[in-house]
């Protein structure tokens, strides 16, 4: 059981690289990674979970062997690229190897190890490297939070910390297009990360503009940092697993059909056609799918959108209604977590898999079925069961 002492190291260098997209739970994960090792001891390279607490810390719903797979190797896809002296860069992926088996008591566990090449951005760090503790960030709710989190705390020694609205964007993988305006990145993400960070972490800032372009633009801003008291309790990390929704249930037996024997002497009357998923969803997406919730899943869906202009939180919003919408009508078994259920389905599905919403003059729920085959309902279960 983690602790609320364990502490994370992590590299200034590490912390300061773009590219690697890592999502709200790939972030969290590598967290938990660093908070697990002891950063002064490279033996201790190899990190081991308990496969149901991995399944989890990753927000599956009903484990599968393809969604298992889709999301390690999404791991061991990390690469960073760290700048050479002679102005180029030398590029490596974070971790190197993935082990799913069977402990000495048959439980199922999956191990993962750091790339040698990345040993020294993780281990015996002598300076330029700042700490925290894990539950800082257990209850951060989108990748936003935790890389503004991470980004402020690297400079709280500061108190002050002035970077440029491109370079901070950048840091944040939010393309040009989207919260182009500043008043609405300014809600959407600053905004919403200071009341986070306030609620959940131990760290608090304040923001203003700092260097002004042609017609006011905000060219720079700059954070106030402060230390922060009121802060929820500090929680656990098997608290925080114990606190995520469990995984979906196989398909609750039929009841069994009467005979005529028992049955009134009636007209048959017409059978409604209802979606698999009652009672247990509403089939309301704004009912079944909260708007925080709905955010995380676009922040997920976007990075399998390879077009920056599609990017936009609208057309990644309707995207995520359709998956929803095909969700309702095709599910086979009751569905107890629309939101578990739309991450496993977003973290296996293609980008050329992805429903086009740029065909004018479509309904949001038209859609076509087939190009759902490959990730709904047609997963190869492992054939042991994984507790």
């Amino acid at each position: 059981m983690i602790k609320n002492e364990y502490i994370i190291e992590k590299s200034n260098l590490l912390n300061e690289i773009r590219g690697n997209n890592m999502s709200l739970q790939e972030m969290r994960f590598f967290s938990i990674y660093l908070a697990r090792i002891n950063a002064r001891k490279v033996s201790t390279r190899r990190v081991s979970f308990p496969l149901s607490d991995f399944q989890k810390i990753m927000g599956f719903g009903r484990l599968n062997i393809k969604q298992l797979k889709a999301s390690t190797n999404s791991l061991l896809c990390k690469v960073v690229n760290v700048p050479n002296a002679d102005g180029g860069y030398t590029g490596f992926t974070i971790f190197k190897r993935v082990r799913v088996f069977k402990d000495d008591s048959e439980k199922w566990c999956i191990e993962i190890d750091a790339s040698d090449d990345a040993l020294p951005l993780l281990f015996n760090l002598k300076n330029n490297y700042f700490t925290y503790e894990l539950w800082n960030v257990l209850r951060l709710k989108s990748a936003n939070q935790l890389r503004i989190y991470e980004l402020l705390k690297q400079h709280e020694f500061q108190g002050k910390f002035e970077i440029s609205v491109k370079e901070l964007r950048e840091y944040l993988y939010i393309s040009p297009d989207q919260y182009s305006k500043m008043e609405r990145f300014k809600a959407r993400v600053l905004d919403s990360c200071q009341k986070a960070l306030e609620e959940n972490t131990n760290i608090r800032y304040t923001y203003e503009c700092g260097k002004i372009g042609n017609h006011g633009k905000w060219l720079t801003i700059i954070f106030h940092i402060y230390k922060n008291t009121k802060y929820k309790d500090p929680m656990e990390l098997q608290e925080f697993i114990d606190s995520q929704p469990l995984p979906q249930p196989q398909s609750p037996p039929q009841p069994t059909v009467p005979t005529t024997e028992n049955v009134p002497d009636e007209k048959p009357q017409p059978t409604e056609r209802r979606s698999a998923l009652q009672p247990y969803l509403s089939g309301k997406f704004e009912k079944d799918i909260s708007p925080e919730e709905r955010k995380i899943l676009c922040e997920m869906l976007s990075y399998k959108v390879p077009a920056e202009s599609e990017r936009t939180p609208q057309l990644l919003e309707k995207r995520l209604k359709l998956l929803y919408n095909h969700m309702l009508i095709s599910s086979k078994e009751p569905i107890h977590n629309a939101v578990s259920y739309l991450k496993g389905v977003i973290i296996n599905i293609s980008p050329e898999k992805l429903p086009s919403v740029s065909v004018r003059n479509k309904k949001e729920s038209d859609f076509n079925e087939d190009m759902y085959d490959i990730f709904v309902n047609d997963f190869e279960m492992i054939k042991r069961e994984i507790p």
